[in-house]
């Protein structure tokens, strides 16, 4: 089968589960209803991108909905029964799993790119800025891209982890505790070891920041939540080869 029809069957797969839609639906009203909110309760701002970041605030709950989707493309199969017909279908699993992985990102990239433009004309209409808000500012382009590439890594991890542990709840247990739990309560722990941990954590950011967590570079944080996801990714790969089922 080619690659392609692969990606054709879990895109329409995708869209034959109702988790996709409430996970969505749940997406949408958190990141656009909190980022207005946000944006109208900030009445001015000194620079464009904290004002564009304010707004972006609904990304650090909404992202755990895009967690759910990719660990859902996974486990609800297993869930079901329908994943030995998929694998009858589509013996080669590391390509099966890529094809998820293609449409997950795809799907969270075109998710965040719509709520992060919804939220910088939020930021622009609702904030006070001197000199406004340009949607061609080096820093305000960087901070919307980062977001996108944030939330596309959160649906990786989301694939990885329903690979790893084939249970919707567990994974959705560990996966929140990865990045929203964890991070915060050992940031404010006190121990320097424990804000080193919390750094090394994949935890969701908006926009440069680090949510309810040790404030890291964006550079290293991006790095952090792309390494726990591709490796987390490739051991699910791993373990799909080597298992029965």
């Amino acid at each position: 089968m080619p690659f392609s029809a692969v990606v054709g069957s879990e895109w329409t797969k995708l869209w034959s589960v109702r988790s996709t839609w409430w996970a969505t639906g749940v997406f949408v009203l958190v990141v656009g209803a909190v980022g207005a909110l946000a944006a109208a309760s900030t009445d001015t701002a000194d620079r464009p991108e904290v004002a564009v970041q304010t707004a972006l605030i609904g990304f650090g709950f909404g992202q755990l909905a895009l967690l759910v989707v990719g660990l859902l493309t996974v486990t609800a199969e297993f869930a079901s029964g329908s994943a030995v017909s998929t694998l009858t279908a589509v013996p080669r699993r590391t390509r099966l799993l890529l094809a998820k992985t293609v449409v997950v990102v795809v799907w969270c990239l075109l998710l965040a790119v719509v709520l992060a433009a919804l939220c910088f004309l939020a930021a622009r209409t609702l904030t006070a800025v001197p000199g406004g808000v340009p949607p061609t500012d080096p820093a305000v382009l960087r901070t919307l891209g980062l977001q996108a590439g944030a939330a596309a890594l959160v649906g990786v991890l989301g694939i990885a982890l329903g690979t790893v542990l084939r249970s919707t709840a567990g994974a959705v247990m560990v996966g929140t505790a990865l990045v929203l739990v964890l991070p915060p309560v050992l940031a404010l722990s006190g121990p320097r070891w424990a804000e080193r941990l919390a750094q090394a954590l994949p935890m969701v950011r908006v926009g440069q920041d680090a949510f309810f967590s040790v404030p890291t570079s964006w550079p290293v944080g991006m790095a952090v939540v792309a390494a726990w996801a591709v490796g987390a990714w490739v051991l699910g790969a791993v373990l799909h080869e080597r298992r029965d089922v």
